[in-house]
């Protein structure tokens, strides 16, 4: 088996699939790239089981062959070479040597039919959907989802498809946000809980691209093709909340505000809130806003004026100010609207432009017990 690549783009084909591999892996295999070469085609893989990804290499070559290399050995060294050709040749010492324009590296392989396959999957649901547009849904909600081990379900971003659009939500019982696309639909109704692992992965793959990703999926799996790439990884199993009956439909009371202004405002005034719970306090009146923060261990303190534009009856209502900060920080519009009905119940955080047709975001945000 031998082959010829360039060592530039071999390195940026491996670095996007090195994001798979975990540090510590249970089987010694997976630690390695998966080289598979037919019919002068190079497949590159690379798994930790749960999620899989594979990539083609245009390369010069007329054997065929399988074997595994070691990812962080190959990935350090080609990270040192400038552009140029490299020959990889498999000797028969169970060596492979890479030969280079100054030098020759050898390094030991595995049997690469120890290297365990990707799922096929039977029978899919498939969904084409645009990369940027799926890369955007994945960066608005992926920051919401939660890291509780004992809730499964509410560590992944709910895909639902239907023949009305695409929504995409994630929430960790505190935050939630729900993007919708009426704009791309499917030819059936389906929905899935997918892992974060696989969407951080895709997210920086896709953005900015403007290639159509195909998505396949059944009851467990999922798989997304595009370009020369394939990943593949198992769903997380379970029911998703009804998330619907979280958002309150009633929010009389509507606030309108210069949304980099409140951001930074709020940044500010949650350095003297209290380090555990970080509460801030906003209280609106007429079209002031006022933003406070009190840490009374320390006897620190912040108040902010704001003007803003309001609808409603004079509150307040206290929230997370790191909650608060990530979402504002998540959207890209110029104002943002908060709806809010009583202090004791959440508020709903939306864009009012910077949005594409069909494209809609909704977070929520639930609040936290105001000590008066």
């Amino acid at each position: 088996m031998k082959f010829i690549v360039s060592s530039t783009y071999l390195l940026k084909q491996l670095q996007v699939l090195g994001g798979v591999i975990n540090n510590s892996n249970t089987l010694p295999i997976l630690d390695n790239f998966l080289f598979e070469l037919k019919d002068s085609k190079l497949t590159v893989s690379a798994s930790d089981l749960e999620t899989t990804m594979s990539s083609v290499v245009d390369i010069e070559s007329d054997t065929d062959g399988s074997i595994a290399l070691p990812a962080r050995l190959l990935l350090d060294t080609l990270k040192t070479f400038p552009e140029q050709p490299l020959t990889f040749v498999v000797e028969d010492n169970n060596t492979v040597e890479i030969s280079s324009n100054h030098g020759k590296y050898a390094l030991a392989y595995a049997d690469g039919k120890e290297f365990p396959k990707a799922v096929a999957l039977e029978d899919p649901s498939t969904t084409t959907i645009s990369g940027d547009i799926l890369a955007t849904a994945i960066s608005k909600t992926i920051f919401a989802a939660g890291n509780d081990d004992l809730r499964p379900v509410m560590s992944g971003v709910f895909f639902q498809f239907s023949t009305e659009g695409l929504t995409f939500v994630a929430t960790d019982a505190h935050k939630l946000v729900k993007y919708t696309r009426e704009d791309v639909k499917a030819s059936q109704v389906a929905e899935f809980i997918m892992p974060k692992k696989p969407l951080n992965l895709l997210k920086g793959i896709l953005a900015a691209s403007d290639e159509s990703v195909k998505i396949e999926y059944n009851d467990s799996n999922a798989k997304f093709t595009f370009e020369n790439s394939e990943l593949v990884c198992r769903l997380i199993d379970g029911k998703y909340p009804n998330y619907e009956a979280v958002i309150p439909k009633e929010n009389p009371n509507k606030l309108t505000i210069d949304r980099m202004q409140f951001l930074n405002s709020v940044r500010r005034v949650s350095i003297f809130s209290n380090k555990t719970t970080h509460q801030i306090r906003l209280k609106i009146a007429g079209a002031e806003l006022n933003i406070s923060a009190e840490d009374i261990d320390y006897s620190n303190k912040a108040e902010e004026r704001l003007t803003c534009d309001y609808q409603g009856d004079d509150m307040q209502i206290g929230f997370n100010s790191r909650f608060l900060t990530e979402m504002l920080n998540n959207l890209s519009s110029d104002d943002v609207q908060l709806e809010m009905s009583l202090s004791n119940r959440a508020g709903i955080l939306t864009p009012t432009d910077g949005l594409d047709e069909g494209e809609r975001v909704t977070m929520l945000v639930m609040p936290v017990m105001l000590n008066n």
